[in-house]
């Protein structure tokens, strides 16, 4: 099969988008098929630009991390695509590379699928405070309506944003397919070695947070729980691994709390390297994102034996079981920091529900989705096949004459 995917986001630009294309893309291609990608260009290219075309962006004022690419560019290419035969277009992004996949679907004629990864609702409320929250949920639904319906397939990463979008009145064709794990993820990285590379001592108790640090995280929420640990862990340390926009916002609140010497900011890590060790680091990942539409952080930590305390909103709620690496617990910090603590003074606890844990995430296998992802690719292509047959071919057998 011959794939196109279209995303305003790709590597070197760190987030689960880029994360989510870069495995499927990879499993599709060790499966025989092919991928192109079109990206933006973040000048500055990722481990590997084999069939990635990068198009003009421009700076984003209120997101300085993100490219807008410039859709007019992206025409630019299109003889070139033409030539390419591709089977079908795979839209990563609602902004920008929404409109180019439709353009494209209609220019190259192929099917249109989408994957909805953002959960719009809580993302537009952070982003545009100034609209009382009612407005904003009514212009998340409407405008998630609106481009769900411009589709001929639909995927979601889980399913209670599916059930969100189904609600929303939204009858497109879906599947869900998360985002799998490669057999590289178990890798066990070295916790010692980051320890020593951040300052970190090699006995501190640490509490681990990997994701972009944006609002809709909740992040705050964990300093809070980090704060009430530290009364009963004197010495508990929480690393926060990722950039974004809530960052400043959170060392005001690190300050605030009087948590200085307890909450560490390490920035974005390389995938391949860094970020295992970083979680094999932790004596506890603690999560409480209620946006989150899978988690992949979630099965990351667990692929690494590393033992969670963690919310299950949205997403998050099908990709975890209680005692299946995690202990689940409400966004209540009492309950929260109590979980967190009884973890941190039971060495055997924590190792138990590791293993536990990285158990349960081999069942997330990526070249299983990607599989999965592949046979909903090839129902979307027959079925839009089947709608543009002829009346007369479609109709029943002595009646195409009548």
């Amino acid at each position: 099969m011959n794939i196109l995917f279209v995303s305003d986001v790709f590597f070197p630009r760190v987030n689960g988008v880029s994360t989510s294309i870069d495995t499927f893309r990879r499993e599709f291609l060790a499966q025989g098929h092919k991928v192109w990608l079109i990206a933006p260009d973040y000048f500055i290219p990722s481990e590997d630009e084999n069939h990635i075309l990068r198009v003009s962006s421009h700076y984003l004022f209120m997101d300085p991390e993100d490219r807008l690419m410039r859709y007019g560019h992206a025409l630019r290419h299109l003889d070139q695509l033409r030539r390419e035969n591709f089977d079908i277009i795979h839209i990563q992004t609602p902004f920008v590379a929404h409109y180019l996949g439709l353009r494209l679907s209609r220019e190259l004629g192929i099917p249109r699928v989408e994957t909805y990864h953002t959960h719009f609702e809580e993302y537009f409320y952070h982003y545009l405070p100034l609209l009382p929250r009612p407005v904003m949920r009514y212009l998340a639904r409407w405008f998630a309506r609106h481009q769900c319906n411009q589709l001929q397939g639909l995927i979601a990463p889980s399913r209670p944003m599916l059930d969100v979008l189904r609600h929303y009145g939204i009858p497109t064709p879906a599947e869900i397919v998360p985002t799998g794990l490669e057999p590289d993820r178990f890798e066990l990285g070295d916790g010692d070695d980051f320890r020593a590379k951040h300052g970190i001592p090699a006995q501190r108790p640490v509490l681990l947070f990997v994701g972009r640090v944006a609002h809709e995280k909740n992040i705050g929420f964990l300093l809070k729980v980090t704060e009430r640990v530290r009364q009963d862990i004197p010495d508990v340390l929480f690393v926060i691994a990722g950039e974004g926009p809530a960052q400043e916002s959170l060392r005001s609140d690190t300050q605030r709390l009087g948590l200085e010497g307890h909450v560490q900011f390490i920035g974005y890590l390389d995938r391949n390297t860094e970020l295992r060790d970083c979680y094999r680091c932790a004596d506890l990942f603690v999560f409480s994102s209620r946006t989150e539409t899978q988690g992949l952080v979630l099965l990351e930590a667990m692929a690494q034996a590393v033992p969670l305390v963690s919310t299950a909103e949205m997403g998050a709620k099908s990709v975890l079981s209680e005692g299946a690496g995690v202990h689940i617990a409400s966004e209540d910090v009492e309950e929260f920091a109590g979980k967190a603590i009884a973890l941190l003074r039971d060495p055997e606890l924590r190792r138990a529900l590791g293993e536990a844990g990285q158990a349960y995430a081999r069942q997330w296998s990526a070249a299983g989705l990607a599989h999965r992802m592949l046979e909903f690719y090839r129902k979307t292509i027959a079925e839009a096949a089947h709608r543009a047959l002829p009346s007369a071919t479609l109709a029943p057998a002595g009646e195409a004459d009548n």
